[in-house]
């Protein structure tokens, strides 16, 4: 199986009430009751490294297909929510999937889990060769850093919202303790390697934790 990471960052509008972004973030978790659907948690950013775009939430889901992802892309409960719930409330959306090197397990991550989600926009000379060397070490970040417990990586397949981000990683943490641990190692990002650095325009990292709450 070659399952499917789709993340979302939404950048709620600073006076929206707290009564509207409860409705966001409990309509969009109830998506994970749609059939396609294997894992789904949304709730607010834990922390975010971003100069120029400054999100306030996050979305994570996982599928067994691309095929998948449309059906609940599609879907008319999905469509309802982003309408009613999102659109009107938020700013910015940013959306990227891509499908995992691996199969993490399990798939379904309990409250309290903690996420560290990296994208990368590379520079447009960059061959697909060196994107393939990029690739490679993300992947060795995992044996790196101790406490992560699932990493997958890939290149994003939906460019039209990703805002020129093409590679995406996502590391699991038992909880934000093993996160913080790791997030002054910058060997996480790999930013020191000369090989990244110099083929890379933009980097996004955003820590995220299941909320309580979470389907």
């Amino acid at each position: 199986m070659s399952i499917i990471e789709h993340v979302v960052l939404f950048k709620v509008k600073g006076d929206t009430e707290q009564e509207k972004v409860n409705a966001m973030l409990n309509n969009l978790n109830g998506l994970v009751s749609l059939d396609p659907v294997l894992h789904l948690t949304a709730g607010p950013v834990h922390r975010i490294k971003s100069p120029i775009l400054n999100f306030t939430h996050m979305l994570h889901s996982r599928y067994k297909s691309k095929e998948d992802l449309n059906t609940y892309s599609a879907h008319p409960e999905h469509q309802r929510v982003v309408k009613e719930n999102v659109i009107p409330i938020c700013d910015d959306i940013m959306a990227v999937d891509w499908v995992a090197d691996n199969d993490p397990t399990p798939l379904s991550l309990p409250p309290g889990s903690a996420f560290k989600v990296t994208f990368l926009k590379l520079k447009e000379s960059v061959s697909n060769e060196v994107q393939g060397g990029i690739l490679g070490e993300i992947k060795g970040v995992k044996e790196g850093i101790s406490g992560i417990q699932q990493m997958t990586c890939g290149e994003n397949f939906s460019p039209a919202r990703a805002k020129g981000f093409s590679l995406a990683s996502v590391a699991v943490f038992g909880g934000v303790g093993e996160m913080e641990a790791a997030v002054g190692n910058e060997e996480y990002v790999n930013l020191q390697k000369q090989k990244v650095r110099d083929n890379v325009d933009g980097v996004i990292v955003v820590d995220y934790v299941v909320p309580a709450s979470s389907p």
